[in-house]
C-alpha cells in the first residue's frame, strides 16, 4: 500500500509514501515538508493505492480511495490530527485516513551542544590521540549526510570540545526521532584519520541535556544542550435593484458575498465547530421597523449562529428579503458586541476575528474609534473589506497602519484592524477565483502577528504539545503529513 500526496492547486505531486506490504492498517512513516501559509487556502489530495508491481505508473496499480482537505483543516484540528473517510469508489466504503501535521518551528531553531570524552581508546603508538567528532544526519533512504565536524583537540584522551551551534533542521531535518550518527576519530596529518568509535542518538535524546541517556559507549558525554529561537455585518441600497451593492444577481455572487466567501473559507478551518454568529447593521427590522445596528442575519435573537460560510450566505440572502436597509451606518455596536465575547475569555483559549463588509459610509466614527481602542486590549482582530466605489478615507484611518488609531488621547495598545478595498482585487479578465484568493491573503496576512502580539503581551504560553497519536496495536508513531 502507498499514499500519493498531491497539492490540488497546481496538481503538483509532492511525493509518495513508502510501500507497506500485506496490511489493511498501514502506518506510514515518510513525512512531507510543506510551506504553510495561514492566509492562503492550500488544497491537498491524498490517493491510496495497492501496489501490484514495481511500475511507477499509477494506472498499473489498484486505486483504493482518496480524500481532499486543506492544510489549514489539518493544522486547525485538535492536536493537528484530522481523521477523514476515504472515498472515490462508488458504493464502496474505502476506510479512513489519519493525517497529522507538526510545525517545524525547529526550522528556525538552533541548538548549542558541547561534548567531552573520557579515557578514549589510544590509537597512537607514541603520545596521546588528537580526537575530533563527526556528526551525520540520516536521510529517508537510509543514507547519512555529514552535518558537523568538531575541532581537533590535540594530545589528549580526555578531550573537551568547544560548544557549537547548529540549526536543528541541519541535525535532523525537523524529525526529533531521526537517527543522528556520531563518529570519533584520531586526527592524522596525512588525512588517514584513525577510527576510535561511533554511536547513534537523536535530537529528542540530546534535548534531555546532560543525563545518563547522553553518555555513550565510546566514552563520549554530552556536557550541555540549549535551544534558541531567532525570535459579518453589512450595509446599502435596495437589493432588488441592479445598482445596489447588495443586488441579488441569480448568476453571480455580489461583492459582499464574494468577500465573505473568500475570507471565510480560509479562516473557518481554524474554528472547531464551524458555527459563526453573523450580524447585520443599518436596517429597519420587522415587524415594527425599528433601526438596528446589531441584528442577527438569521433572524434568531437567541441564536445568531450560522452553520459554516454557506450558512452565513444563506442567512444573508434571507435577511435581504426580510429587512429594509436603512441609514445611518454605525460600526461601534458590532465591534462592542464581539468585544463583549472576547472580554469574557482572556486566558488565551480563544481568539476572535470580526469580518466587517461595508460600503465605507460610517456615521459613528468617534464611537467606533473608541470601541477599537478598547478592543485592542482583547483577544480579537478586525478585518474590514470595503465594497463599492466610495472614498474609504475613514476605513484607512481605522486600519492604523500609518498612524496608530487613538481615542480621547489614548493610543490603541495593538494594531488590530486590517482594511482592504474590494475593487482593488477585481481581476480585469473577470477571473474572480484568483482575485478573491489575493484579497483573502492580504486581509489575513496580519492576523498571525496580531494573535501572537496579544498572547505575548499577556505572557500566555502555548500549551505543551499533546502526545503523538498512537494507532491501536502500535507502540510508536510520528508524522508530519
Amino acid at each position: 500500500v502507498w499514499i500519493s500526496l498531491i497539492s490540488t492547486i497546481f496538481l503538483l505531486q509532492f511525493g509518495r509514501t513508502e510501500v507497506i506490504d500485506n496490511t489493511l492498517n498501514p502506518d506510514f512513516v515518510r513525512k512531507y515538508i510543506l510551506d504553510y501559509f495561514f492566509e492562503e487556502k492550500q488544497n491537498l489530495r491524498f490517493d491510496l493505492y495497492d501496489v501490484d508491481s514495481k511500475s511507477p505508473d499509477l494506472s498499473k496499480h489498484d486505486f483504493l480511495g482518496q480524500t481532499f482537505c486543506t492544510l489549514g483543516e489539518i493544522v486547525g484540528s485538535p492536536a493537528s490530527r484530522l481523521e477523514k473517510p476515504l472515498g472515490g469508489i462508488p458504493g464502496k466504503k474505502c476506510g479512513t485516513i489519519v493525517l497529522s501535521a507538526e510545525e517545524l518551528s525547529n526550522c528556525r531553531d538552533s541548538a548549542t551542544l558541547q561534548f567531552c570524552a573520557n579515557k578514549l581508546d589510544k590509537k597512537d603508538f607514541f603520545g596521546k590521540s588528537d580526537p575530533f567528532m563527526v556528526f551525520y544526519r540520516s536521510n529517508e533512504d537510509g543514507t547519512f549526510t555529514i552535518c558537523h565536524k568538531t575541532e581537533v583537540v590535540k594530545n589528549t584522551l580526555n578531550p573537551v570540545w568547544q560548544p557549537f551551534t547548529i540549526p536543528v533542521r541541519a541535525l535532523c531535518n525537523g524529525d526529533f526521532d531521526r537517527t543522528i550518527k556520531v563518529e570519533v576519530y584520531d586526527w592524522d596529518r596525512d588525512g588517514s584519520h584513525d577510527f576510535i568509535g561511533d554511536y547513534t542518538t537523536s535530537y529528542r535524546e540530546l534535548a534531555r541535556g546532560q543525563s545518563q541517556f547522553n553518555v555513550y559507549e565510546v566514552s563520549v558525554t554530552l556536557l550541555s544542550f540549549s535551544k534558541c529561537h531567532p525570535g459579518s455585518p453589512w450595509s446599502t441600497g435596495n437589493p432588488s435593484q441592479s445598482t445596489s451593492l447588495h443586488y441579488m444577481n441569480p448568476y453571480q455572487l455580489n461583492a459582499y458575498a464574494m468577500a465573505l466567501k473568500a475570507v471565510g473559507e480560509i479562516i473557518q478551518d481554524y474554528d472547531s465547530d464551524k458555527m459563526f454568529p453573523a450580524l447585520g447593521f443599518g436596517a429597519k427590522l420587522p415587524p415594527d421597523g425599528r433601526v438596528s445596528h446589531e441584528f442577527p442575519l438569521n433572524g434568531n435573537m437567541e441564536n445568531p449562529y450560522c452553520n459554516g460560510i454557506e450558512g452565513i450566505l444563506e442567512a444573508y440572502h434571507q435577511s435581504l428579503r426580510t429587512v429594509q436597509l436603512y441609514g445611518p451606518t454605525n460600526f461601534a455596536p458590532v465591534v462592542n458586541h464581539v468585544a463583549r465575547y472576547a472580554a469574557a475569555v482572556q486566558d488565551g483559549s480563544q481568539y476572535f476575528v470580526l469580518l466587517i463588509i461595508t460600503d465605507g459610509v460610517i456615521s459613528d466614527m468617534a464611537q467606533t474609534k473608541e470601541a477599537i481602542v478598547n478592543a485592542a486590549k482583547l483577544p480579537m482582530s478586525i478585518i474590514i473589506v470595503g465594497v463599492g466605489q466610495a472614498e474609504f478615507d475613514a476605513m484607512v484611518e481605522l486600519d492604523g497602519d500609518d498612524i496608530r488609531i487613538s481615542s480621547r488621547g489614548k493610543l490603541a495598545e495593538r494594531d488590530i484592524v486590517q482594511f482592504v478595498p474590494f475593487r482593488d482585487y477585481m481581476d480585469r479578465t473577470g477571473n474572480h477565483v484568483l482575485s478573491m484568493a489575493r484579497l483573502a491573503k492580504d486581509v489575513l496576512a496580519e492576523i498571525p502577528d496580531q494573535f501572537i502580539s496579544y498572547m505575548k503581551s499577556r505572557g500566555i504560553k502555548p500549551n505543551p504539545a499533546p502526545p503523538p497519536y498512537t494507532p491501536p496495536g502500535h507502540t510508536h508513531h510520528h508524522t508530519q503529513i
